[in-house]
């Protein structure tokens, strides 16, 4: 169980330090999108490539932290019985909906964008725009990205469940304690 918690705690570690990094990206969005509005409304000038970039930035936040946002259980929940619970009932649930819902759910994104994601890379997909930004397959790649991290952090998710339950680890992980 030991080396379990270890790779466990790899992955936490992993997601944690990526969605630090990405989230970063939620300042830049704000500084760019100040500009785009006084290049706009001030000057009159306006640049397709910055205001594609806030569009980018945007979607590799979204995608990027979901695992960071996952392991630190700030994700949207229905809370009408989880709340009061015991962290074994807890863990119970934590248990049962990684491996029937996020685990599934995420191998079957992986599954229908592989066709979607491959034909981008095989064109270089671009903008639709000429003066855009031409990364767009790399927006996409972002989709495996996401599913991968998530089920990486699933699995962490399943093994701290797992320990919980046998009794082998009391505490759950750090969940609020360093979120940003």
């Amino acid at each position: 169980m030991n080396a379990l918690l270890g790779i466990a705690r790899f992955i936490d570690k992993f997601n944690d330090r990526v969605g630090r990094a990405v989230a970063w990206l939620t300042l830049f969005m704000v500084i760019v999108t100040v500009i785009i509005v006084v290049l706009r409304y001030g000057f009159n000038i306006g640049f397709i490539w910055m205001q594609e970039s806030v569009r980018f930035m945007h979607a590799f936040v979204f995608l990027l932290c979901a695992a960071y946002t996952y392991r630190h259980n700030e994700h949207v929940r229905v809370d009408i019985f989880y709340l009061k619970m015991s962290e074994r009932g807890k863990a119970w649930i934590d248990l049962f909906g990684n491996l029937a819902f996020l685990i599934p759910v995420c191998g079957v994104i992986i599954w229908f964008s592989i066709d979607y994601v491959l034909n981008s890379w095989s064109t270089l997909e671009g903008s639709l725009e000429e003066r855009g930004l031409h990364a767009v397959f790399l927006l996409k790649t972002c989709i495996w990205i996401f599913a991968g991290t998530m089920i990486a952090q699933g699995l962490s998710r399943i093994i701290h469940c797992i320990a919980t339950i046998t009794g082998f680890e009391h505490a759950p992980p750090d969940t609020h304690e360093h979120a940003l």
